[in-house]
């Protein structure tokens, strides 16, 4: 059985939100599926990606195949990374500790890098937002056109 890893696609029209889900190549986009991976929201800025990375990185040991889009979102939150270190240890090219301490170095400054792209998003938002600024009151008009 052919096992991929690609994206189900949930949300309303225009409004897309999708799964990142394992399933057989056989089945629809947003048909039946072996185990569900995380969430990936492209609306936001950045997009949001919720995954379980441990259980990603089984589904690739054991052979399932990733879209070219979840090929990006794993590159993204480091799984083909650490699954590179891990061949590492397993060719004999280091030790497992050291594949963990270059994984958490790339994940803090991967991390940082996010958390500045969040914040400029924000401040270019805040940015392009208009002013609030106070309409002056309306004073009634005492002249013509009011009786009393």
């Amino acid at each position: 059985m052919a096992v991929k890893i690609r994206l189900q696609r949930h949300g309303s029209k225009k409004r897309p939100f999708y799964f990142i889900v394992v399933a057989d190549a056989r089945s629809p986009r947003d048909g039946k599926f072996i185990q569900k991976l995380g969430t990936y929201n492209p609306l936001t800025i950045p997009a949001t990606i919720q995954l379980d990375r441990q259980r990603a990185l089984d589904w690739l040991h054991k052979g399932a195949q990733p879209t070219d889009t979840v090929r990006r979102i794993l590159s993204f939150k480091g799984v083909l990374y650490l699954k590179h270190l891990l061949r590492g240890v397993k060719l004999g090219l280091f030790d497992e500790a050291t594949a963990m301490e270059k994984f958490t170095k790339w994940s803090a400054e991967h991390d940082a890098q996010v958390k500045k792209r969040q914040e400029e998003a924000y401040r270019n938002k805040r940015a392009r937002r208009p002013q609030a600024s106070r309409r002056p009151e309306r004073k009634p008009e005492g002249g013509a056109g009011t009786e009393g």
